[in-house]
């Protein structure tokens, strides 16, 4: 019987690759997210890629109660869910206390609140079967605040901790916890970024996530190099670092 994975966040970016890859490796995939009419292209193309199986599904992480459906939806076309992949994110340029808060509570909904939700209502069906794999998509972003990413940063950061909490629990169950933090991994949530340091293609960086979760990793950077030696030492690079250049103030005149 083959395998089964299911992923949050995959009518593009991150959770795509790694459906694709998933595919190739003969897995029965469902692909989970808001944009309907791409996952339906997704999955017919998950089947020319090898994929045991592929389903997709309608979904959007903030509406909570709509993930177990969607979850079980996926358990009774597949038998069960060997990997349940918490990868929906949004990301966007919020500067402080600029009027930005929907976008801020949109941020914290999907990318905390909703994974943690998502992993909430998959755990009891791993567990009722026997055994399964978490993963959790943080961030090199959940190290420190960067500017400009405080929300992105503060919901990566929380769930790396809601992460490590979660392992330390089940250690004693057939549960394997995967947390992936990505740095600069080339997807539409960081194309508007002006510098974007070691960034790698996004067909590499789902190729580098899949075997990762394959080989059952507890908490890996990826890539794996700059960002093992770099991201824990971001926590402790003077602020005045990161901080953004003054802009120079308009008069009215101009």
């Amino acid at each position: 019987m083959a395998k089964s994975i299911f992923i949050t966040g995959a009518s593009s970016g991150l959770g795509e690759a790694l459906a694709l890859e998933f595919a190739r490796r003969g897995y029965a995939v469902a692909v989970a997210g808001r944009r309907i009419d791409r996952l339906e292209a997704l999955a017919a193309r998950l089947l020319e890629l090898g994929a045991a199986a592929a389903l997709s599904l309608e979904l959007d992480v903030t509406n909570f109660d709509t993930i177990d459906p969607a979850l079980e939806r996926a358990v009774r076309e597949f038998g069960r869910l060997d990997v349940v992949v918490a990868n929906a994110g949004v990301g966007y340029s919020l500067p402080v206390g600029r009027g930005k808060f929907e976008l801020v509570r949109r941020t914290i909904d999907t990318d905390l609140t909703g994974a943690i939700a998502t992993i909430e209502h998959a755990l009891p069906r791993l567990r009722a079967q026997g055994g399964g794999q978490i993963v959790a998509i943080t961030s090199v972003a959940g190290s420190r605040g960067l500017p400009f990413m405080g929300a992105y940063s503060a919901a990566k950061a929380g769930l790396h901790r809601y992460v490590q909490a979660l392992r330390a629990e089940v250690r004693h169950e057939p549960i394997v916890v995967t947390e992936l933090a990505p740095g600069y991994i080339d997807t539409d949530i960081n194309r508007g970024v002006p510098n974007r340091p070691f960034v790698i293609p996004l067909e590499r960086g789902g190729a580098i996530l899949a075997r990762l979760i394959e080989r059952g990793v507890g908490h890996r950077y990826v890539p794996s190099w700059p960002w093992t030696l770099i991201a824990p030492l971001m926590k402790f690079v003077p602020a005045a670092l990161f901080a953004p250049r003054p802009r120079k103030a308009r008069t009215s005149q101009e």
